[in-house]
């Protein structure tokens, strides 16, 4: 019987231990209340969170240094604490240094906990606000492609795993579903400069000239997965669920946003974006929706409430069952 993996990827601002990261436990659970046989399938939490600390822990110790103003500042535990670990991951990972080196540590995870996988399993991909983006990066963004970059190889290594994907599209373990939480991946569709509708404005663009051009687009390998993944005839639409919080300031719908960028996408990819339902506290709060005190009050509670959502583990549920059928 074919093995349901799923692929869990953390955001910023996470601190587990990296031997048993646990910050998808709750979600887990619920999953495996909830579907009809937990024993087959096999959980893989990835765990980036801790390759940054030093170089946070460097960058403190000159901007606290003496002589310095940080004695002056207000909210200093706030600074160094949310907002350093919020930013600073985002900000490492972007990096090509400390990019790298999650490359590298996301590599062997990916590679043991798929060691087994066969191409009659399926795959199914839970990632979390930036954890969005650093998945989506390191399976379709150029940038990796530089042979110089000493990622180059763990990212092509990772990319062996996947089905659909260059340099063995053929290979690998095939994707089956999709859900990102709290994602703010929209946004970085602005990073799509040469492709999608913008497109025709440079038609003479070669793809290396693209890739130059825009490093970190990952519109062309997305495109490249999709055909691949509906090359059969009676090949089903690849379902994305996308995870809205209503007072969730970094997540962000893609229907029909990402339709737009990648030809062909309606087609073969079911996108659907699921706002969570409010409890009755929040439903208090919708006078106030608008009011910015009331996000900074409330908006990381809501950012950070997905792995423990019932809702969410339903329809993960659903869309897992639907595959098995």
């Amino acid at each position: 019987m074919a093995t349901d993996y799923i692929l869990f990827v953390h955001g910023v601002n996470t601190r587990d231990r990296r031997e048993q990261p646990n910050y998808a436990n709750l979600l887990i659970g619920h999953i495996n209340k909830l579907i009809d046989d937990p024993n087959n399938l096999k959980p893989i939490p990835l765990y980036w969170g801790d390759v940054g600390i030093e170089s946070e822990k460097n960058l403190m110790s000159k901007i606290a240094s003496p002589g310095s103003r940080w004695d002056q500042l207000w909210f200093q535990n706030t600074r160094q604490n949310t907002i350093l670990q919020f930013m600073g991951d985002a900000a490492l990972y972007i990096s090509r240094s400390v990019g790298s080196k999650i490359v590298e540590a996301l590599r062997i995870q990916i590679e043991l906990g798929l060691e087994n996988a066969s191409k009659s399993d399926r795959l199914h991909l839970v990632a979390h606000s930036w954890g969005t983006f650093i998945l989506f990066d390191i399976l379709f963004a150029a940038r990796w492609n530089d042979t110089n970059i000493s990622a180059h190889e763990s990212v092509t290594a990772i990319r062996k795993c996947f089905y659909g994907l260059e340099p063995n599209p053929e290979e690998g373990i095939r994707i089956s579903t999709i859900h990102t939480m709290a994602s703010p991946i929209a946004i970085f569709s602005l990073l799509d400069i040469v492709q999608g509708e913008n497109q025709a404005l440079t038609p003479e663009l070669t793809l290396k000239q693209t890739e130059q051009r825009a490093t970190h687009d990952i519109t062309p390998k997305l495109k490249q997965l999709v055909a691949n993944l509906s090359e059969k005839e009676d090949s089903n639409k690849l379902p994305w669920r996308n995870y809205l919080h209503p007072a969730d300031p970094i997540a962000w719908p893609l229907d029909p946003l990402i339709y737009s960028l990648v030809d062909g996408l309606e087609r073969n990819i079911e996108i659907k974006d699921i706002i969570s339902k409010l409890t009755f506290v929040e439903s208090l709060m919708q006078p106030f929706k608008q009011k910015a005190l009331v996000m900074l009050l409330y908006g990381g509670q809501a950012h950070g409430s997905y792995f423990n959502s019932v809702q969410v583990a339903q329809e993960i549920v659903q869309t897992i069952q639907q595959t098995r059928d």
